[in-house]
């Protein structure tokens, strides 16, 4: 399945019953929807039909060149005009790293396009920003300010790879996935368009910093994320007014949804019937 939206054409992955509840999924950085697969997997054998995008920047036909093309109101953009090609609103929006962050806006900027969220390692911007100032969380972010230099990034990650070897494996990412981010997006053109997520962030509209959601949401954090403080998940439940659940996985790292697979569908499936049963 492909979709487009203003000239440009996404990559998804569509599975599981087309019949079953949709649960749109959203990959991080710096991975694509394959990231997701032994996740949806999962979720299709419970009878649910998951579709996962190759984002903006990621996708071969959607890497618009300049950082403004990739601010946050772009990339919900994205993730509605899917929905409306998808015909099955409203959805169950799943979201890690990035994703999460696109998810969370979506959830504040369109809410009636939004029936459950699960929001995996990045908590609700506005709890993200408080506990830049009430954690560790400013030191655990150093990277976003190095991401904010033009092509010198990239330039070292391409003529070091073993430098970005290492960087990911002191994260918990598996050989398996850091091969991967070596073939689809080093050598896959797709490293410029997920940095310029991060070049884009400064421009994040105010409002959606501070809007509350509304939709039912279960948040998803694990004790061993590097990248992401306890601090922003616990603010999290402030800036939710609908029905909220903190879930903490022990022992795991960032990567939940290729390391903790199952306990994610689980998690997911009890956000989902907390809804169907109603």
């Amino acid at each position: 399945m492909s979709f487009t939206r203003g000239g440009l054409e996404f990559d998804v992955v569509d599975s599981g019953p087309i019949d079953g509840p949709v649960i749109v999924a959203l990959h991080g950085f710096p991975q694509t929807s394959t990231s997701l697969t032994a996740l949806t997997t999962l979720l299709n054998a419970r009878g649910y039909r998951t579709v996962a995008p190759d984002q903006r920047g990621y996708s071969p036909g959607a890497r618009p060149r300049g950082r403004r093309a990739y601010r946050v109101s772009e990339l919900v953009g994205d993730v509605v005009a899917l929905v409306d090609a998808i015909g099955r609103g409203p959805v169950h929006l799943v979201g890690h790293d990035w994703g999460a962050m696109v998810a969370w806006s979506m959830a504040s900027t369109r809410p009636e396009l939004v029936r459950t969220m699960v929001t995996v390692s990045v908590p609700h911007p506005g709890a993200y920003l408080r506990s830049l100032f009430t954690s560790n969380q400013l030191a655990l972010s150093y990277y976003m300010a190095l991401f904010q230099i033009p092509m010198l990034p990239e330039r070292v990650l391409r003529t070091r790879p073993a430098l970005l070897d290492g960087l990911l494996a002191k994260t918990g990412m598996s050989q398996d996935a850091i091969s991967r981010v070596h073939s689809e997006i080093v050598d896959g053109g797709a490293l410029t368009g997920g940095m310029n997520w991060y070049r884009a962030v400064l421009s994040l509209a105010p409002g959606m910093v501070s809007a509350p959601v509304e939709v039912p949401v279960t948040h998803v954090w694990s004790t061993g994320d590097t990248a992401l403080a306890r601090r922003g998940a616990e603010l999290t439940e402030r800036h939710v007014v609908g029905d909220y659940r903190l879930a903490v996985i022990d022992g795991a790292s960032h990567w939940l949804p290729e390391e903790r697979p199952a306990e994610l569908a689980e998690l997911i499936s009890d956000r989902v019937e907390s809804v169907s049963s109603r």
